[in-house]
This record gives structure tokens, sequence and C-alpha cells, in this order.
């Protein structure tokens, strides 16, 4: 008989679980930084050639190994991390499957050099596609150097599949980068083909984050911080102005590692809507920290994904948090220091995109408390000395500290009557308010600034349980799915308290008795099959919630002034102080912009008279 199944090889199941690890030269770099971190680094210098796909090598001044540690962390499943099964729930590490190592040094040219601070002298190991070459001692500061060459030579049908060297190497800046923000005491560094692409000193967060994402973007940026039992949030979060068109700019660390996660992505959206257009998406900068116990890392070799045990808890504590930044509108006060220092030199192909990050300790609060708004990012003492430029060479890790310690000043509190402030100067054609403030020219679209005013009287009658309804003269049935039944048995309370009532008439039917007086006249049972049938697929309150928002902004654009519509001047003021009574005061329940800032210096740009 043909026997048909075989023990695949080794050399074939390392090029195989190499592919899991690693994708192209920014995950190598990935893990081996973070290694050196782990390692207990403050100093760390990267250095790529064509992108990575030449030559990788990276330099820390970590405690470094011994000839037998390093010799061992070569074998697969080899760690100094953990110990046995209990320390998976309580990993503080970046890493500890001892997985890195092994799968890299099995699809490249690898050499590994390390010393301990106690030795005289380090140990170079020599490994190409998998097999130990040579292994020799040679002299080196205490620290670990690594170097990856060839990436993916033994394996061409990965090979072909790598980009060009200017998209490699702006992956490696973007990993960099966030990197760099999650440890603002340590020293990065890195240079591609001999250019600086990224060098940073030992700093604290703000000045980090304004090295990395450019001191025009950071003007845009305000600080938040909440606790909640056993999560802890803090970071920063972007206004109206700083919103990007696609995911990319949404950075969030759990425990410092940075991840993705779509319960933390769904609760930022939850927390922007009516602040920013519908398809736009926040720059985003935050730090959840957990106990290990809370949150388990061990879903993916990348450490990407990460399962909450408490999802529900996490949702809402990080989505209540960034509500209460984003409802006081920062931006809508005026700056109060001056800008950020000019940040130091950064690759043009992550420049512009956010990655910040703050460290939190596990001291966590027993109360809730998410009242931790803070000033503007761009709040900084008027005597802080700009970031010096570093000129140092690739090899050399001496990074000196910033002579000027990076501070806030105290925070300024926002103005709490910013809007009946203004000055009013009239109408435009009717639909615009113009006002001002100081030098500043405020255009306010009064429809927008009518309809908040009204979403949000509309939204508290709601949280009040006082939301009027209209009963039915003759009541309707609507044939459903047996599981639509479940859904609005589960959801009964909260639909009574918007004005439904459903009632059971036998099998999959329900009969509507009424319905929410203001939506008196539409589609009733359109409404609630829409409702239903979005509940069963989300099956949370949070979906509930987010599609009775979505109908008070119907209701609330329907009942306020629309187009062309002429105001007295009782009515502006009125207006105006009802706007500084309403959270997200900023945009309407659609994203939409309430208002729109001319400074006296755009005017004379404009005419030309500076």
């Amino acid at each position: 008989m043909t026997q048909r199944i075989t023990i695949l090889p080794e050399s074939l199941t390392n090029k195989i679980a190499a592919g899991e690890v690693v994708e192209r030269p920014a995950s190598v770099i990935k893990e081996l930084v973070e290694n050196a971190l782990d390692a207990g680094a403050t100093d760390v210098v990267v250095e790529i050639s064509s992108g990575g796909r030449r030559r990788i090598r990276v330099t820390d001044n970590g405690h470094g190994m011994s000839r037998e540690d390093a010799l061992l962390s070569l074998e697969r499943h080899a760690t100094s991390k953990i110990r046995s099964d209990k320390d998976l729930e309580s990993i503080l590490t970046l890493g500890f499957r001892g997985e890195a190592l092994p799968s890299i040094a099995s699809v490249s040219r690898f050499t590994l050099a390390s010393r301990e601070p106690s030795s005289l002298e380090g140990t170079e190991i020599s490994i190409e596609g998998g097999r130990v070459r040579e292994v020799k001692a040679c002299g080196m500061a205490p620290g670990t150097v690594i170097t990856v060459e060839q990436l993916f030579f033994n394996i061409p049908a990965r090979l072909k599949f790598m980009k060009s060297a200017e998209t490699e190497t702006g992956h490696v800046g973007d990993v960099m980068a966030r990197l760099a923000v999650s440890r603002p005491d340590v020293a990065f560094a890195c240079v591609s083909d001999e250019r600086d692409l990224l060098r940073v000193q030992r700093s604290d967060l703000q000045r980090r984050l304004a090295q990395v994402v450019g001191r025009d973007s950071s003007a845009h940026l305000y600080e938040l911080s909440g606790s909640s039992e056993d999560v802890t949030i803090s970071g920063f979060v972007c206004g109206p102005a700083l919103a990007r068109s696609g995911l990319q700019s949404i950075y969030t660390y759990i425990n410092g590692r940075f991840v993705r996660d779509k319960v933390v992505q769904h609760a930022l959206m939850q927390a922007y809507r009516g602040v920013i257009d519908r398809g736009r998406y926040p720059v985003v900068a935050l730090f959840i920290q957990l106990p290990p116990g809370e949150v388990d890392v061990n879903v993916h070799p990348t450490k990407h994904e990460v399962r909450f045990r408490r999802q529900s808890f996490v949702h809402d504590a990080l989505q209540a948090t960034v509500a209460e930044v984003l409802g006081r509108s920062p931006w809508l006060s005026a700056p109060v220091a001056r800008p950020l220092p000019a940040p130091a030199p950064t690759g043009q192909a992550y420049r512009e995109r956010i990655a910040a990050a703050a460290q939190t300790s596990l001291a966590m609060p027993p109360r809730r408390d998410f009242s931790g708004y803070r000033e503007p990012l761009d709040t900084v003492r008027s005597s802080a000395a700009p970031a010096p430029a570093v000129t140092l060479a690739a090899a050399n890790l001496a990074v000196s500290e910033p002579e000027t310690p990076f501070q806030l000043q105290p925070a300024a509190a926002a103005p709490v009557d910013y809007f009946s402030s203004l000055s009013v100067i009239g109408q435009f054609h009717s639909e615009y308010i113009l006002c001002q403030s100081g030098t500043d020219l405020v255009i306010i679209d009064q429809h927008a600034a009518s309809e908040r005013v009204a979403y949000q009287r509309l939204k508290q009658q709601c949280i009040s349980g006082a939301v009027e309804s209209q009963r039915l003269l003759f009541p309707e049935t609507v044939e459903l799915t047996f599981s639509e039944v479940a859904v609005a048995q589960r959801f009964h309370a909260e639909l009574s308290g918007i004005g439904f009532e459903l009632e059971p008439f036998g099998g999959a039917t329900l009969m509507v008795a009424a319905v929410p007086r203001l939506a008196d006249g539409g589609n009733a049972i359109t409404l609630v099959r829409e409702i239903l049938s979005d509940l069963l697929q989300l099956g949370t309150s949070a979906a509930f919630q987010e599609l009775l928002d979505g109908l008070l902004a119907r209701i609330a654009c329907h009942s306020v002034v629309r187009g062309v519509h002429p105001l007295e001047g009782r009515q502006i003021g009125e207006l105006l102080r009802s706007m500084d009574e309403t959270e997200f005061a900023a945009s309407c329940p659609h994203g939409r912009p309430v208002s729109h800032v001319i400074t006296l210096a755009g005017l004379e740009k404009i005419f030309k008279r500076t």
C-alpha cells in the first residue's frame, strides 16, 4: 500500500512558519526592534539598503546574550520571556513566542552578534537559510547587532511578490514611527541607503509626537485621559480639520503594543459620529492599559490582533473617554501659546501620518472618571528650546538627552460662552451668520447650528424618557423572521423608550400599535423592519444607539430652518446662546462643520497686504 502522508523536513516547516511572521522587511524590523526593547535597550539604530530587501541591520545597547543563550535563541520556540502556560495570562513583553529569530534566519543570510556587559568578548553566529555556518568570538560593545541580508533568497515565490524599494522603505518608516512614539524614553535612528529616515532623541511623549507627526498636524491634536475600574486610556485625538479618508491614521496601543482591533475602531467611530463626515476617519493615537489577564495577545503570530475578556466594557470606556473631549469642541478655542518646535527630519513616506501613544502605569483607580480633558497639544511653554538637529553617524548610539524638558502649560479652560460672546455683523444670503471674534471673522451655517441644537434636545428627551408616542388609529402588522421577533423582544425597552409599541401577534408577526410622534406620517413599518434587521446583524445596544441617533438626526434636519431663511437679531442671539449649551457644538449631527474662521492675517494675505 502506498504511503501518502509524510513528515515534512525541518527546513521546509521553518519556511512555512516564517511566512506567518516575516511578511516583508518592515515585519523583520518590527520583530527585531521589539526584541531590543524587551532587552532593555535605550538606543536603537536600524540601517536598511534597497528598502530592506538587500540588507537590514539592527543595533541596540540592551543587556545582550551569552554564547549559550545566543545559540538557544535561534531554536524554534526558545524564549526568555515565558516559562509555563500560566505565563500566557500575564504577558508584559512585546515578544514571547520564540519564533521571530529562527523564522528570519531560515529565509535569509543571517548574522547575530551579542555581548553581555559582564563579558570580555561577544559571540557571532552566521546562518544561511536556517543552517548554522559559523560560531566565533568577536569584539563589540555590549548589546546586540543583527544583520539580515538577501531576505527570501531561498524562497523565489515570496521574493517576486516584494514591492519596490521605495514602497518597502515607506513601510519601514511607518513601523519605526509607531515604535518610536510608543517608547519616547528610547532614542531611535533609521538610516535608508545612508540617508536619515528617522532620528529622534530620548524625550517625552509630546516632543516625540511633534517629531513624528509634524508641527502643522500636531496643532489639531488634543490630549485625553480617563480611567474606569481596570482600564486606563490616554493619548491624543484630532479635531475635524485633521480627518483623513482612510483607516491608516488610527493608531492604537494595548499595553504598549500596537494593534489593529475592530472593537477599538468601532468605539472610536461611535465617539466621532456627528463630528466628522461619513467616509472620513480621525487621526488618533491612544494607549489602552489593561491588566494582562484582561486581554489575550496570543491570537496571531504577528501579534497585531487581540481579544478582550470584557469586550463591551472596554468599548464603552473608550467611547466615553473620547466623547468627553470631543463634546467640549476644544478646537473652537484660540491657541494660547506658541506652536510646537520644528520637528527633527523624518521620512516623507510617513511624515504626514500619525502614530501616537502614551505610557501609562498598571495602577487602576476603582472609580469612573472620564473628565480628563486638557489643552491642545500645541500649548507649550514659550521658553521651550527647539529640538536640536541630530547628525550622529548611523553606527554611533550616543544620543543625548534634550537640554530643555518639553512641558505643557497648565490647562486653560475652554470658553463656555464662545458663540454668545461673538459680535454679530449680520446675515449673508439669509443662510450664514457673520460674526467677529477679536481679529477673526467667524462664519456660521445657521442650518447646521440649528440642526445640532434640535438634535441634542431630542437626544436629551430620549435619555429622560420624554419622547412622545403617537398611537395608530388602525394598528398595523408586520411579518418578520423568528430571529427578528426575538430581537424585538430583547430590545423592547429601548424601542418603547423612543415611542414604538410592538406587540406579539402570533408566530413571526408583530403588531405596531404606536410610533414616535415626530416620526408620525412616515413609513413606520419600513422603519421597524430596518431597525430590527440592523439589530439582528450587530446584536448590541450600541447598534440600536447608532440607529437611534440617525433617526433623531433626520428628524432634527427637517424640523429647523433650511435654505434661505432670514433671521431677526433676537433669533440669532438665541441660536448662539443655545449653541453654547450644546455638546459637539462645532458640527451638525451629520458631521458637517457649523462654523469657519477666517483670520485677519488670512484676509491680508488674500489682498496682498502682507
